[in-house]
């Protein structure tokens, strides 16, 4: 079910002289994926990136499947306008009910978060907790990666509907956000978990409260770490790792850009320039077209 590699079934052709300087295109529902972002500046510090953010829709953990699809549809051939050299889909909950299908429509690189983040927590640890969107934990895509890659690990999943919105909106510090935060982990403490998976990319921002929630022995595994690690793999294999200075970042967002951008001051260290994209009936003529029947 979960492939490997990002090669199968997809041929990239890329017309451009100079194919290397294109940028990475990461998404998500919103702030969640400045975890990978901030990766792909630690890992890939030569890299020119477009983040795109689809505030006006999260969040997508309580989306149903076709809803999911279609938005990752819209955002993908967004990027695709843009020139991106490769997508990292920096969100669990597209990475769970949209990879497969997307990879096999659009061609171009396409990474999610799930297969690289499984990989990591098996390196781990035997006693596997995840805790996720209610979407991605009721797909079971992290237990069922997990368990492909070893079949004698213990998974426990548990979906966490309110950590998006309660992030989205800074109020990481809240006691009502450390509440929430100590019940959703209660159960897998008491299961005795020796790892635990952030199932959304939302979810590193949330390190410093669920540290203080764990006992100190379990381990976390973030997998925006090792999806860029994946995606240098990839653009060596491919002849794209740029060597020349970066463009400097472009945000886009289908909600408020003044709101993302304070969030961003937060999470980044630095006021990011947003841009507001509405995705346009062309695009979404086209789209049905393409997908629809």
């Amino acid at each position: 079910m979960y492939s490997s590699s990002i090669f199968e079934g997809n041929l990239y052709n890329f017309s451009d002289q100079e194919p290397q300087r294109a940028p990475i295109g990461i998404f998500d529902s919103g702030v969640g994926g400045l975890t990978v972002l901030r990766q792909v500046y630690r890992q890939l510090p030569n890299e020119s990136v477009i983040y795109f953010g689809d505030t006006a829709r999260l969040p997508y953990g309580i989306r149903s499947q076709a809803e999911i699809l279609q938005f990752v549809r819209e955002i993908l051939t967004w990027l695709q306008q843009q020139q991106v050299k490769m997508v990292i889909m920096a969100c669990n909950t597209s990475s769970a009910l949209a990879l497969e299908t997307v990879r096999e429509e659009f061609n171009l690189p396409i990474l999610g978060v799930i297969l690289p983040g499984a990989r990591a927590a098996v390196q781990q640890g035997k006693r596997i907790g995840v805790i996720a969107t209610p979407a991605t934990a009721k797909s079971n895509a992290y237990k069922q990666a997990i368990l492909e890659i070893d079949p004698n690990v213990q998974v426990w999943q548990v979906g966490c509907p309110e950590f998006v919105p309660l992030i989205e909106q800074n109020r990481i510090h809240d006691p009502y956000t450390i509440e929430v935060a100590r019940s959703y982990l209660e159960p897998l403490i008491h299961q005795e978990i020796d790892t635990l998976v952030y199932g959304c990319t939302h979810y590193p921002h949330l390190a410093p409260v669920l540290r203080s929630l764990l006992p100190s022995q379990v381990k976390l595994v973030d997998p925006a770490v090792n999806v860029v690690t994946a995606c240098t793999q990839d653009l060596d294999l491919l002849g794209l790792r740029n060597i020349h200075p970066p463009l400097p970042t472009r945000f886009a967002v289908s909600g408020c850009a003044q709101q993302f951008a304070q969030s961003g001051l937060q999470l980044l260290g630095y006021t990011p320039l947003v841009e507001e994209v509405c995705f346009t009936e062309a695009t979404t003529s086209h789209l049905q077209q393409d997908f629809v029947g």
